[in-house]
């Protein structure tokens, strides 16, 4: 297969022809659709669905910091949280992102970490609490080593990656919608699961493979957010090896049949910073030129995609001004005229689902 085969395959995948009637149809949902930027998971709807209901007013879906400590959409959090049982030791430190070094410092077996602030976490939700009032009073009642001291916030609170990864096995979700950052009691959250679910963990693995396959048990770990042996363990069975511009990727085989039979890739449409399609690991496949690459990950403020003909074809950014939403496309190559219309329409959509009443959009190339 060569790239843009694949990319064809992913593009209909991700739910990107717009052919699903509800938001619980597309399979970036139900892998969990992550809600990081401002907009990030309302806007990635808009480019899924002819109407798309926010987010935060569809009570059918549940946000939860899960995947990599990241905030997620889920139709179950506690289905997923089973996934998020470390299955040793290894796995919970890897879970830890940027602060492994840190927590490993503190001498204690890595779950028994997550599991200790998961308690106090758990002790402290009780009721609606802002996440600066849950992070003060889970402090207080931790070991001294599982904290830092935090210039920002001018105090020394919970490790941040930590209370990330601890908070869906306290059986607590993030209120969507709130600003600043609020926590809350799961309904009808049961006792706390520490026995690990190899099943569950496996099908999140096979959720990103569906998605972002044929892939590597490498990039599937990045994904997850943990180690590539821990990965190894929850591997899925039913898969078969494909050659992707000579490397070798790994896809469900119940999937070989759409990556072999894409439907035409003939769409326009505008991704925010951290949709989905955008999150494969492989990036080096999504943008070859590493020129470009650098345009579309940044160390900080990431742009949206321009998605047009198949491929990522440029990069857009919005500015904000009383009612007015202002957009900059940035095409990488000289688009066709039918292109850029298509683009304009996608960027009025955009604009009239974040409230704006007015838009504009200027080209860049």
């Amino acid at each position: 297969m060569d790239r843009r085969q694949v990319l064809a395959y992913r593009i209909a995948e991700h739910g990107l022809h717009r052919t699903a009637k509800d938001v619980t149809e597309l399979a970036v949902v139900k892998a969990g659709l992550q809600d990081s930027m401002r907009d990030t998971a309302l806007l990635a709807l808009v480019a899924r669905l002819d109407a798309p209901v926010s987010p935060v007013d569809d009570r059918r879906l549940v946000l939860g910091w899960t995947l990599r400590g990241a905030p997620h959409y889920h139709l179950d959090l506690a289905e997923v949280t089973r996934a998020l049982v470390p299955l040793d030791d290894a796995d919970a430190l890897a879970r830890m992102l940027w602060q492994r070094k840190e927590l490993a410092a503190t001498g204690l077996a890595a779950s028994e970490v997550v599991f200790t602030a998961a308690k106090a976490i758990r002790e402290v939700v009780t009721k609606e609490m802002t996440k600066g009032a849950v992070s003060t009073a889970v402090t207080k009642k931790l070991p001294p080593e599982f904290s830092r001291w935090c210039r920002g916030c001018n105090a020394t609170h919970i490790q941040e990656q930590l209370m990330r990864i601890a908070t869906p096995h306290a059986g607590v979700r993030l209120v969507a919608g709130a600003s600043p950052a609020t926590l809350a009691p799961l309904e009808g959250r049961g006792r706390m699961r520490r026995t690990p679910d190899v099943a569950a963990a496996t099908s999140v693995v096979e959720s990103y493979l569906s998605l972002n396959g044929p892939a590597s048990p490498g990039e599937a770990a990045e994904f997850v957010g943990t180690a590539r042996a821990v990965v190894d363990k929850t591997w899925p069975d039913d898969l078969v090896s494909v050659d992707v511009d000579g490397k070798t990727r790994y896809l469900p085989a119940a999937r070989l049949a759409a990556l072999e039979n894409p439907p035409e890739p003939d769409i326009v449409r505008l991704l925010p910073p951290l949709d989905p399609f955008i999150q494969a690991r492989d990036k080096a496949l999504l943008v070859p030129d590493p020129l470009r690459r650098k345009q579309v990950w940044k160390m900080l403020g990431n742009p949206g995609v321009l998605l047009a003909d198949g491929d990522i074809a440029g990069i857009w950014r919005t500015k904000s001004s009383g009612t007015k939403l202002t957009f900059t496309l940035t095409a990488f190559d000289p688009l066709p005229p039918a292109a850029r219309q298509e683009a304009e329409s996608e960027a009025a959509r955009v604009a009239a689902a974040r409230g704006f009443e007015k838009h504009t959009v200027t080209w860049v190339g």
